[in-house]
């Protein structure tokens, strides 16, 4: 999988493609190869090649896992219930089955069934971290967090290096109100698995947190490449891109998402938040906060909240009538500039006379024997007034010569403006 976490999944489709011809007999390998092709959009062969690892091993709980999660994730999860159902009517005590179906329930939402279904698992193997991950997600959604905190910290005893144990303990850890111990689990749920995109987003989305907006970046672009219709990650990215002050990868990501989920309202809300923090490249000031209050507008439409809305559209209307009255201070400005150049024109031509350059007459020609004498003076100038130097403005000095050694001061940078809390 080392090709696949560089982004070349094509080679990486390729490369296991031609380990499962040489040795058809490799469950992992179909596995991999099925994670690879899901990534690329694949759904059906990805299916395939997952079903193929299941046919060679029936209990490998990583195909199960990605099975189930690709069912969940293309809205067929009822549909993979009643399968699993039917399965275990003659395989009741296979825990990895039994995992599957908890999964299959808890992506419907059914709580208590995918309780019952994770116990039954345990059951069978007491030491089942997969189970115990389901059950602690059952508890965490029905905001028993305590209880979903000690099972979840049993897993990590007993599988320190099970990275979706360490994410969910995250989660976890958020809900308490741990900040610091989340972070590290995030962090070291990236750590185990580079490409697990869940994880990263969440360190990511942490680290937007904290302002650390480089590092985020790094995190959150590492999630979408892994996951490229991930719609959290890339609504996530957007906000690190805006705190790093990168407008239009910043827009960019939250138009993506839009893509992905036209119905969603947070992207818009975050376009209006851009607009009024980050300003666009040769925009115009104006047309940057009318655009602000427009996605403002449509985020309200689309059934969006959020307290502080009329304050953001109280600041953005006082900052365009500044604008506007700016503009207008200016516009005046420059045409009294320009009819007092006009007219300090108008007086410099007046009062400077004609200036003519008369041309010596030739010397007499020199009596014979004698030389004419050497002329070293250049033509006189009629006397006349000096030209005109730059006009200055009236009841203003002239500003002393610049020597050509000394350098312009450099603009100090624009200070940067409030940021809105992430919306995942």
């Amino acid at each position: 999988m080392a090709i696949a976490r560089t982004g070349e999944l094509t080679a990486a489709e390729a490369a296991l493609r031609a380990l499962v011809t040489q040795e058809p007999k490799l469950d992992y390998a179909w596995t991999n190869l099925g994670i690879v092709q899901e990534r690329l959009g694949k759904h059906e062969d990805a299916e395939r090649s997952y079903r193929q690892a299941l046919a060679l091993a029936p209990e490998q709980q990583s195909a199960w896992d990605c099975l189930t999660r690709l069912y969940g994730r293309t809205g067929r999860s009822a549909a993979l219930e009643t399968e699993l159902r039917g399965l275990l009517e003659t395989k009741q005590d296979s825990v990895a089955l039994r995992t599957a179906l908890a999964v299959t329930l808890l992506q419907q939402k059914k709580l208590e069934p995918a309780a019952t279904e994770a116990k039954r698992a345990l059951k069978g193997d007491e030491r089942h971290t997969h189970a115990m991950q389901v059950l602690a997600q059952v508890y965490y959604r029905e905001g028993k967090h305590e209880l979903a905190r000690m099972v979840l910290e049993n897993a990590r005893d007993i599988a320190p290096a099970d990275a979706a144990t360490r994410n969910a303990l995250g989660l976890v850890y958020l809900a308490l109100n741990v900040r610091p111990q989340a972070l590290e689990e995030f962090k070291e749920a990236a750590k185990l698995r580079p490409d697990f995109a869940e994880a990263r987003n969440n360190f990511g989305a942490m680290l937007n947190e904290a302002q650390d907006y480089a590092a985020a970046v790094t995190e959150l672009e590492a999630a979408v490449r892994s996951a490229p219709d991930f719609a959290a990650a890339r609504l996530n990215l957007g906000n690190a891109y805006r705190g790093t002050g990168d407008f239009e990868r910043s827009k960019a990501e939250y138009e993506r998402v839009l893509e992905l989920r036209p119905q969603q309202p947070d992207p818009l809300f975050n376009l209006a938040i851009l607009y009024l923090d980050v300003e666009p490249p040769g925009g115009d000031p104006v047309g940057r906060y009318k655009t602000a209050l427009t996605y403002f507008e449509r985020y309200e439409a689309q059934g969006g909240k959020d307290d502080r809305i009329p304050q953001y559209t109280k600041d953005a209307r006082k900052s365009i009538e500044r604008e506007e009255r700016r503009l207008e201070r200016e516009r005046k400005d420059q045409l009294r500039k320009a009819a007092e150049l006009e007219k300090a024109q108008k007086e410099a031509a007046k009062q400077a006379p004609d200036a003519t350059v008369t041309t010596p007459a030739s010397p007499p020609p020199a009596q014979d024997g004698t030389h004419a004498p050497t002329d070293t003076a250049r033509s006189p100038v009629t006397p006349g007034t000096t030209a005109p130097g730059a006009v200055s403005q009236p009841g203003t000095q002239a500003a002393p010569p610049r020597a050509e050694s000394t350098p312009a001061p450099t603009p100090a940078k624009a200070g940067s403006g409030k940021l809105a809390d992430d919306r995942n």
